[in-house]
């Protein structure tokens, strides 16, 4: 694979879900791989317009050896997995994430935060 970048500004979860698509279908990403991270970058879009205070995240991507993909939001609160109850409605997204992805974490802005994940590309 050629070392690449690709950074994309996206309104939507639909054009997130289909420019993240779109980079790794492109660069021969196994179709398994491509439906985890478009779930995990729904559960951070979705922790954004929850927790955010943003009405249209920013969400970009970078390609090298690694896929790291990024959401930003304006709202300083940092996120932390949490134990949800059993019947709890919410609560699990970072859960998830954790569990797609090889890593995850959250950069401090000056203004807000960047929530991000990682994922090798596959041997």
């Amino acid at each position: 694979m050629e070392d690449s970048t690709c950074t994309r500004n996206t309104p939507s979860l639909a054009l997130s879900k289909q420019a993240l698509r779109d980079i790794l279908t492109r660069t021969g990403w196994d179709p398994e791989v491509i439906f985890n991270a478009e779930l995990a970058l729904c559960e951070l879009i979705a922790n954004a317009w929850g927790h955010g205070q943003t009405p249209a995240p920013v969400v970009y991507f970078s390609l090298t050896r690694t896929l790291r993909v990024c959401v930003a939001d304006e709202s300083d609160a940092l996120p932390a997995p949490c134990t949800p109850g059993h019947l709890a409605e919410s609560g699990r997204g970072l859960q998830l994430v954790e569990g797609l992805t090889h890593r995850w974490g959250v950069d401090p802005q000056k203004r807000g935060k960047t929530v991000w994940y990682e994922l090798d590309f596959p041997a």
